[in-house]
């Protein structure tokens, strides 16, 4: 069974500024100890909305694309889509190669 709440763990850490987030709580404690300007950013805060959505509502996960090729606080080191549709459309825009991972949703 997989942990709900805070303790909810991603299918696949996530490898950023030095650290492997393995579980929300890590990533909600990453964002919070971001500076100040980078924490206030509007994709840092779609990516917390996003996570309390998930730990505190049980609610659908939500899509995020993350460019290890960008330094976290670059607008374009994270997006987050509200929905499938939402993310095919930009991936069919962003990615014409097709290099970007597909991860099944675990429930």
């Amino acid at each position: 069974m997989v942990a709900q709440g805070w303790g909810r763990p991603f299918e696949d850490p996530i490898k950023v500024g030095g650290r492997k987030l393995v579980t929300l709580r890590d990533a909600g404690e990453y964002i919070a100890g971001l500076p100040k300007a980078e924490h206030d950013a509007p994709e840092w805060q779609a990516a917390v909305e996003a996570l309390i959505l998930v730990a505190e509502s049980g609610g659908p996960t939500v899509f995020v694309y993350v460019n290890t090729g960008k330094q976290a606080g670059d607008k374009d080191h994270i997006k987050v889509f509200a929905n499938q549709d939402a993310a095919e459309k930009w991936f069919e825009e962003n990615d014409p190669e097709d290099v970007a991972s597909e991860y099944e949703v675990l429930e």
